[in-house]
């Protein structure tokens, strides 16, 4: 009986620890399972890591995961406290100790670049928090995890939505402090097509110009010993320039190749972007405004398709999202003409060299993933392009691109209206009631620069008509959104001075004849609105002889 029961107990616990077995392999293929989707398994090295993660790495072995989990923990506790300095350097080292854990680096940048900066009432710190959450993915994540499209969409979110987007009431702090520091590196000209050519990298460099070229020796005459000294002198300045000394000695065609691969360097270290693909983008979109959030959003988004692509699968479908979606922002206010510092804004205008290429850019997208439902909804977002393009279009002049956007649209949507003038008209109505600051600052910034551009052509009732116009849509939708703060458009007169300022400094430049043509039609409407405020001062006008 003894040997029976013994039998049966021997019997029970092999069927438990087959089953207890059989459970723990599950786990472990649900496990591995996670571990693959997640891209959290770590081969043991990190390439072009600091020494520093390379040590933490290999040091501590299977003893980072659980070392990371409690920095995790101590991450969320400071975050209860509002102790959020520390939550930098916690991010920083959890990146570190898990180099390969997109995921979490993408919710870390998130949490300072949105949870974080909104609770400093000051601007400057909110721009410090957004900074660092770019940083934790340009700066680190994507240095060790280079191929993960997953990273850049994140990245790229964060400059389309908080620093394009219009939800933080320090989107224009935002917006004004990029435009200045991308004006810095690129300089004045803002042409990328000498950054691209120049030499990138120390190395190439002196391989082209070795120490004993003529080039050094004149740099050397300059007071400039080696390659450091040189770009530490460069790097100097508030606003980055060559050495004044240089201009002694090297010719004309020497500092601008100087310049040009300095600031190259500049770009490609401080803010991880390549002139070579930026020019690309360029090329392939229409000439963009590299000091604007939307085209940074573009650019980041296009190297999360190109490493999807290289990895043998399709375009992934959120990289492609963000470009879609920045080129139809970029579109609407993606071209910078004034920069203000003090007064901490800018002034924009639609980008109008973007307007074929957004539309096909929702075009491709539909067809590449018309076999999911991802088609259907770039489908429809080509229709809201073209719904939010006509009337900016109609407005900057170009009324046969217009007409034909309309005709388009007319056959996707159904005819809404008689003629596309009405579909303007209508839209107009709908833009004082309900449009967001960035689209009524478009549509009177579009106005404005179409009557100087009437100015210059001699028709000042066309000019006088558009201004108008642009007066009534700045004057409802300021008193319809008077009680919201971020919603707040700039004062009329603010908005055409930097309008004015910005397109004479361009014509200075450029068209000097066209620029004294329109300060002599600015100079005499001035006179003209003098001579006006001093008849409507009399009060009695019955004399006035018109």
């Amino acid at each position: 009986m003894n040997r029976f029961r013994n039998m049966t107990l021997i019997l029970v616990l092999l069927l438990i620890t087959c089953g207890a077995l059989f459970g723990i392999r599950q786990l472990e293929y649900s496990l591995d399972r996670t571990i693959n989707e997640e891209k959290l398994r770590f081969s043991g090295t990190v390439n072009d890591a600091p020494p520093a993660v390379v040590f933490t790495t290999m040091a501590l072995g299977s003893f980072r995961g659980l070392l990371a989990d409690v920095l995790w923990l101590r991450s969320e506790m400071l975050k209860s406290k509002k102790n959020y300095f520390e939550m930098v350097q916690l991010a920083r080292w959890i990146t570190d100790l898990q180099p390969n854990y997109s995921g979490g680096t993408a919710y870390l940048a998130w949490n300072l670049a949105y949870n974080i900066s909104v609770t400093s009432s000051d601007w400057e710190d909110r721009w410090y928090w957004v900074n660092e959450g770019l940083k934790l993915i340009r700066d680190k994540a994507l240095l060790y995890n280079p191929d993960d499209p997953m990273l850049y969409k994140e990245l790229s979110w964060i400059y389309l939505h908080k620093l394009g987007n219009l939800m933080d009431d320090a989107h224009l702090y935002y917006k004004n402090q990029m435009a200045i520091q991308m004006t810095n590196i690129l300089g004045k000209a803002m042409e990328l097509e000498p950054l691209a050519a120049a030499p990138a990298g120390k190395a190439e460099f002196m391989r082209l110009y070795p120490e004993n070229s003529k080039l050094w020796d004149k740099i050397r005459k300059a007071g400039f010993k080696d390659y450091e000294e040189l770009t530490a002198a460069f790097r100097k300045p508030v606003r980055v320039a060559l050495p004044e000394e240089l201009g002694k000695y090297l010719t004309k065609d020497e500092m601008a190749l100087l310049d040009a691969h300095l600031r190259a360097e500049l770009l490609r270290e401080r803010l991880k972007l390549d002139p070579v693909k930026m020019l690309a983008i360029d090329r392939k979109y229409g000439k963009m405004d590299w000091r604007v959030p939307e085209s940074q959003a573009i650019y980041w988004a296009e190297v999360g398709v190109d490493k999807s692509v290289a990895n043998g699968r399709r375009p992934d479908v959120n990289c492609v999202r963000i470009v879609t979606h920045g080129l139809q922002a970029a579109f609407r206010s993606g071209k910078l003409v004034m920069i203000d510092d003090d007064a901490r804004t800018i002034q924009a205008l639609p980008n109008l060299n973007l307007t074929d290429s957004a539309y096909k850019a929702f075009e491709s997208a539909e067809g590449d993933y018309k076999d999911s439902g991802a088609g259907d909804s770039f489908y429809s977002a080509k229709i809201n392009y073209l719904k939010d393009a006509i009337p900016l279009i109609y407005l900057n002049g170009d009324l046969k691109k217009a007409q034909e956007f309309y005709d388009r649209l007319v056959k996707m949507d159904g005819k809404y209206f008689r003629s596309m003038d009405e579909f303007v008209m209508a839209h107009f109505a709908e833009d004082v009631r309900d449009a967001d600051v960035e689209r009524a600052n478009s549509i009177v910034s579009s106005l404005i620069m179409r009557a100087l551009e009437n100015l210059l052509r001699g028709d000042r009732q066309s000019a006088l008509a558009n201004e108008r116009l642009a007066k009534f849509i700045h004057k409802e939708y300021v008193r319809k959104n008077k009680d919201v703060k971020r919603n707040q458009l700039p004062a009329y007169e603010q908005i055409k001075s930097n309008i004015f300022q910005g397109m004479l400094n361009y014509l200075r430049e450029n068209r000097p004849e066209w620029a004294r043509k329109l300060e002599a039609e600015a100079e005499a409407e001035r006179a003209e609105k003098l001579m006006q405020k001093n008849f409507e001062n009399k009060g009695d006008r019955s004399d006035v002889i018109l």
